[in-house]
């Protein structure tokens, strides 16, 4: 098996610029190009890796593929690309590419936008019409210009409100291309307010009862809400996201499948073993093993 680290790589992203927000643009032949340059957003690492914050991309030229949580895309411009810090990805190949980036950590994201966000993920990348996609590389370039001036009174501010801009493009670009309702239904309002939920406790909460309790509704409240919206029941969608992130330490980390299954909240390792292996169709270890050179 190749060589892993302990725990998932986390990528900070980090520029001249300010240490909660990144922005570039890069044009890169291929992957021997990039490995030679020292680069904050697109990387071509070896390795597996998370960013520490929000990220976006914007294909404007040339070809990428991209594996994002154990699925491969192959994107041509002009696609953006939204990446949550929780979700694990690798650059595997692309030539001739023009790309920009910009990321954001939580904590200067507007609070609005990080919910709708957490309420998008996971999404797939999504190709822009021309007219937007022309929006996009020009506020990108303004956003460019405004991060050199970092003389001016109000920088920081700056900053934080062109990345914002940016992020409220591309999240009015998703919500475009989602199912178009006049109102959103009670079950999917209650459905949201469990995945916003769920996201925050799938390693320490695993009862439909207790997620029910959180948002002061019944436990049979709850199941008719998010079956209806989802199709599956509360415990079908805790235990998908912590198989999510299973897989996701099985395959990219060097951790044991124990030391996994006690990060993830279960003390008794054979229930965590039977339950992969029923979910996933086969054991821990055999899932691990497809990461064999």
């Amino acid at each position: 098996m190749s060589k892993k680290a302990k725990s998932i790589p986390v990528n900070p992203m980090v520029n001249d610029f300010d240490t909660d927000i990144s922005i570039e643009r890069i044009v890169i032949e291929d992957l021997l190009a990039l490995d030679k340059k020292n680069l904050t957003g697109f990387e071509a690492e070896n390795q597996s890796h998370r960013h520490d914050r929000h990220s976006f991309f914007l294909l404007e030229s040339g070809t990428v593929q991209l594996e994002i949580d154990f699925k491969t895309y192959t994107i041509e411009p002009s696609t953006i690309i939204y990446i949550h810090p929780d979700q694990v990805h690798q650059t595997t190949a692309f030539k001739n590419v023009i790309v920009s980036s910009w990321a954001i950590n939580n904590e200067r994201l507007n609070p609005e936008y990080l919910k709708l966000l957490e309420g998008l993920k996971p999404v797939m990348p999504l190709v822009l019409e021309k007219e937007i996609a022309l929006i996009f590389s020009e506020t990108v370039s303004l956003f460019l210009k405004f991060a050199k001036r970092n003389t001016d009174k109000l920088y920081h501010d700056l900053l934080r409100d062109s990345c914002n801009a940016l992020v409220a493009l591309v999240i009015s670009q998703y919500l475009e291309q989602a199912k178009p309702t006049d109102k959103v239904s009670r079950f999917e309002l209650v459905t949201s307010a469990f995945r916003e939920v769920l996201e925050q406790n799938y390693a320490a909460v695993k009862s439909p009862a207790a997620y029910a309790e959180k948002l002061n509704l019944s436990t049979a409240y709850l199941n008719e809400c998010v079956k209806n919206a989802t199709g599956y029941p509360v415990s079908y969608h805790i235990q998908q996201r912590v198989i999510l992130e299973a897989k996701r330490l099985l395959y990219h980390s060097s951790k044991s499948v124990k030391e996994i299954a006690f990060e993830l909240g279960y003390n008794d390792y054979p229930y965590f073993s039977r339950l992969f292996a029923k979910l996933v169709g086969t054991t821990a270890l055999a899932f691990r093993n497809k990461n064999l050179d």
